[in-house]
């Protein structure tokens, strides 16, 4: 949510960032409905200045003149009755509304129309040039008994796989790893609920927008997150934080689901677009200043780049464009890593920053000890690693001629010890 005193004195920005995120916000509907309410509260605010007036001297009146007082407090009440009863009609209205306006992105994001036109920073990594004929990450788990594509399309409808054996295996590494790499530099570990009240699911900015996206449990009125960034970021919602307990710095590992509505037929092999995975997310609360946002964001990219030169996987670095933003996001790294099978750069994270647009949907503050001000926080997020998708450049890029895996040096503690992931005789 943005500051509403922003959008009076600045429509045309806000206007404008709803054009390049190609997002609809009605904001000359919402500006009418504020001037509305701002009108129609002065009007109930003077009415209870006067009724009190009235209602103090009418004791003191009789006759005529008590019968006049009693008169007006009683068109007075029907006046307020009248005037409450449209804030009651343009209160919600208004409140949808501001749900929409979008956050305006930073000056140097470049404005496109989607993902086609991300712009990139920077390439990582050597692309191997392989001497023998590659296969996909489909054809070497089903070899080597990793991944059951077949029966998990059975028992639980399309997008769905079981990872078996030594598939299962070095997705817990991969989590496991990540997990401990974050933990090394400082963030706090937290295991998270999965299911949310929509308070959360609003707070964070996925309502409205990313209902379609969410499986839904109606009767509990409870939503299954499509990401660990909705616990971690409304874990202290509503709360006034003490300035000396900032920034806050989490990580958490959960299983995420996504209905990918919208997405039939597109990526419907193997492991890349599914509906259930398990990722390690990062999140950063901080105080109410672009300087440290900006230097977070660079963290928390630095941070996931981290985990990708440590499991030896080339990658780039792109910034998104206006249209491919979410609401709420400001600015957006994208991490893509190099997939033979799919013959690109692919995106396996994205490292969002908000400034304080969630943080104003959640009422979520700290107490700044210079202005001794309750401010708004700032919030950030980045991927550090989501699996099974990771796993597809993993076994890609480190398969042998001889069909069997070779096992990155930074899993092998969490394999055993083990260098190679073979076929079972």
């Amino acid at each position: 949510m943005i500051d509403i005193r922003e959008l009076r004195d600045h429509p045309d920005v806000y206007i404008q960032a709803a054009r390049d995120k190609r997002i609809d916000a009605d904001i000359p509907r919402l500006l009418e409905l504020d001037q509305r309410l701002k009108d129609v509260k002065a009007r109930l605010q003077d009415i209870a200045t006067e009724k009190n007036r009235i209602g103090k001297s009418v004791p003191k009146l009789s006759g005529a003149e008590k019968e006049a007082a009693l008169r007006e407090l009683s068109r007075l009440k029907q006046e307020e009755e009248d005037d409450q009863n449209q804030v009651k009609q343009w209160q919600p209205q208004f409140d949808a509304l501001m749900l929409q306006v979008p956050q305006p992105a930073d000056a140097d994001v470049p404005v496109g129309r989607d993902d086609t036109e991300n712009v990139e920073l920077r390439r990582e990594g050597e692309v191997p040039q392989f001497d023998f004929e590659v296969k996909d990450h489909v054809e070497l788990g089903v070899a080597l008994n990793m991944i059951d594509i077949e029966r998990g399309v059975k028992l639980a409808g399309t997008r769905n796989y079981f990872l078996k054996g030594d598939g299962a295996l070095l997705h817990w590494a991969v989590l496991r790893f990540a997990i401990d790499f974050m933990v090394e530099r400082g963030y706090v570990p937290i295991s998270v609920p999965l299911l949310m009240r929509d308070e959360a699911m609003q707070g964070t900015g996925y309502y409205p927008g990313a209902e379609e996206q969410t499986y839904r449990m109606e009767k509990d009125q409870l939503s299954l997150v499509g990401t660990a960034e909705v616990p971690l970021t409304a874990y202290r919602m509503g709360e006034i934080l003490q300035d000396e307990e900032l920034p806050l710095k989490f990580v958490a590992l959960s299983s995420c689901f996504r209905r990918e509505a919208g997405a039939a037929g597109k990526d419907t092999y193997g492991l890349y677009r599914i509906h259930q995975f398990d990722k390690v997310e990062q999140v950063v609360i901080c105080r109410n200043s672009d300087e440290e946002s900006a230097r977070f964001h660079e963290e928390i990219l630095a941070n996931s780049e981290g985990v990708m030169k440590a499991l030896g996987l080339p990658y780039r670095v792109v910034v998104v464009c206006t249209g491919d933003l979410g609401r709420g996001q400001a600015k957006k790294y994208d991490i893509e890593a190099w997939m033979p099978s799919r013959g690109n750069y692919c995106e396996t994270h994205s490292a969002s920053k908000f400034y304080d647009f969630q943080s104003r949907r959640m009422n979520l503050r700290y107490k700044d000890t210079q202005t001794k001000k309750n401010l708004f926080c700032h919030t950030l997020n980045n991927t550090v690693i989501a699996s099974p998708r990771v796993l597809i450049p993993l076994v890609e890029l480190y398969q042998n001629p001889d069909g069997s895996i070779t096992i990155p040096t930074v899993l092998r503690p969490y394999m055993g010890g083990r260098e190679r992931i073979v076929a079972q005789s």
